[in-house]
């Protein structure tokens, strides 16, 4: 039989679809934690340590089950929206599967959010309650509150009745200190008793998995921030695949540092463990390298979490050689484009033997593709896997045509794990999911004839100089070679002859010093000519966005904001960049 992907145009497309082998899971997430608490009622289910709390199983669905009564108790009911400004906490958890399972809508705001921005998300998502803590780093989150809603606008106990923000009743803080005006998480759950005991499992035959549970704010660099709105469908069969890709079992420990505000926590994290059985544990409310460290080397924790520049903290970590990480054995990387000698170094340094790459965004649940322990080395450092179960994928041009297999285009995805679209923005939904149904990911990517999906930067990030289209990884993973790169990161910027130039942003190891000229001179002769980069910049950290990206907008920006100051002269190499 011919091959179905091949076209009139001799060759294979790139088009590939998922093992349909194992059937989607039809079921809400409040019911796969019920699930999980029968089948492991006493097996560890959370271990969050910056709180010192540990729930088994049993306690994890009794907690939720009482939380969600007293959200019931307090007039939220079926399709309306929670949000919750946190840091990662035990409370964060007993809320995701809380609202899940009295079929409200969990709004995840991020913690580094400032005033502008929780109003835009609490207006658009229309919230009818706020979760929050009293602050995180530099972010009074009680003073942003109170400025925002004006004092005669709190009617006490939390209750809140104020013109611009019409549909928000509730404000609810958490921490041990009860702040005036606002409710209390613990006096929240005392409300549980205040509704009858039969009231929530009333509730749970009209709760259905098609129906939107979470929206996700994605980032708002190019405008207003999107909010993805995901099912139960979606986030429990993503979870649930990645959890077997990880081949998790009750047994497994996952060390958890990345922020639950995101998928990367949220679904890769929790729904993998619980659909598993696994604990779930947290080494802090922020991520801290020597925490992670200490909490792999003490809780023996199995799998570790993380994206790129988190793990490039922990080896570099001072004390490193001081834990034992012999317990580890798989985990994932992503969230940003893995540099293949980090990924060695996991691998042989950190035990992570069967590590796994995992591509994806916020708008597909979020994981389209995902590397396997059994994939050769070279495919499991140089690519992002093969495509996940029931997902299709497929990669075009410009025109929308599918390309040959090898050849670079836009990916796009389309199955189960696409969203329902942007809260209240069908035109915005229409822009990035077609009429057949395709996620257009904005990413620059190629298959091979294997269906390995080498992604080579955003479309949007693909440089432009002479007429040469240049991808800013392949120069990164390039750079990560020299022995005095710790980190990298690659941009364009404006050039009258050529329209863009390169500029590599170099994070140098500790105790070790270089120039641009070095960093040049390392380049030539070894990649073209016209990839070397023309500005080389020395920065001692970067800017950053909570889950670990780097924010190369913000670098962008300095760069050409030195270069206008300097009419196009170099730039000075010790210039730093303000860290996010």
């Amino acid at each position: 039989m011919s091959d179905p992907t091949n076209n009139a145009r001799g060759g294979r497309l790139s088009y590939v679809c998922g093992n349909v082998d194992r059937p989607l899971l039809y079921r809400s997430v409040g019911d796969v934690l019920s699930k999980a608490a029968e089948r492991w009622p006493d097996h560890d289910a959370v271990l969050v340590r910056h709180q010192d709390a540990q729930l088994s199983y049993r306690e994890f669905d009794q907690k939720v089950s009482r939380l969600a009564k007293a959200l019931l108790a307090s007039g939220l009911k079926t399709g309306d929206r929670l949000g919750i400004w946190s840091p990662n906490c035990v409370e964060w958890l007993l809320s995701q599967f809380a609202t899940a399972r009295a079929g409200i809508i969990l709004v995840n705001i991020n913690p580094a959010y400032r005033q502008a921005e929780l109003r835009f998300a609490l207006q658009k998502s229309g919230c009818k309650a706020l979760v929050f803590a009293p602050s995180f780093k530099s972010s009074n989150y009680v003073d942003m509150i109170r400025s925002m809603v004006p004092l005669t606008a709190l009617t006490g106990l939390g209750t809140l009745d104020c013109e611009e923000f019409p549909n928000l009743k509730l404000l609810v803080q958490l921490g041990r200190e009860n702040i005036f005006d606002f409710l209390s998480f613990d006096d929240l759950l005392l409300r549980a008793k205040d509704i009858a005991e039969d009231a929530l499992d009333a509730l749970q035959p009209g709760i259905d998995p098609d129906h939107p549970i979470n929206i996700q704010f994605t980032s708002g660099t190019t405008g207003q921030p999107k909010g993805a709105t995901l099912s139960h469908f979606n986030i429990v069969n993503n979870g649930y695949f990645v959890g077997e890709s990880l081949h998790l079992t009750a047994d497994d420990r996952v060390c958890i540092p990345v922020p639950l505000y995101h998928c990367f926590g949220m679904v890769l994290g929790v729904i993998a463990a619980v659909t598993h059985g696994a604990c779930i544990v947290f080494p802090g409310e922020l991520f801290d390298p020597e925490l992670v460290l200490r909490c792999v080397s003490e809780e023996r924790c199995t799998a570790l979490y993380g994206v790129p520049t988190m793990f490039i903290a922990e080896l570099e970590h001072p004390r490193f050689s001081e834990f034992n990480l012999s317990s580890l054995r798989t985990g994932i990387m992503a969230g940003a484009p893995c540099p293949i000698e980090i990924m060695r170094r996991v691998i042989n340094e950190m035990h992570m033997r069967e590590i796994t790459i995992c591509y994806g965004m916020t708008e597909t649940s979020p994981v389209s593709f995902q590397s396997s322990s059994k994939d050769p080395v070279e495919k499991r450092v140089g690519t992002v896997g093969r495509v996940h179960p029931h997902v299709q994928a497929k990669i075009i041009d410009t025109n929308g045509r599918t390309v040959l297999v090898g050849e670079t285009g836009e990916l796009c995805t389309r199955g189960y794990s696409v969203m329902r679209g942007y809260w209240a923005e069908p035109e915005l939904t229409a822009e990035v999911i077609d009429a057949a149904g395709w996620m257009h990911t904005g990413d620059l990517a190629a298959l091979d004839e294997q269906g390995y999906c080498y992604v080579v930067g955003r479309v949007k990030d693909m440089l432009i100089r002479g007429g040469e289209n240049i991808f800013p990884r392949e120069i990164e993973e390039f750079l990560y070679n020299h022995p005095k790169v710790q980190d990298v990161a690659v941009v364009g910027v404006p050039d009258s002859k050529y329209g863009e130039e390169i500029c590599a942003v170099i994070q140098l190891r500790d105790g070790v010093v270089a120039d641009a000229e070095e960093i040049q001179m390392y380049c030539r002769d070894k990649i073209a000519r016209y990839k070397v980069p023309r500005y080389v910049r020395f920065v001692e950290s970067f800017p950053m966005t909570v889950t670990g990206k780097i924010q190369k907008f913000i670098i962008r920006k300095q760069i050409e904001k030195d270069l206008r100051s300097q009419d196009g002269g170099n730039v000075s190499p010790e210039t730093r960049l303000p860290s996010g």
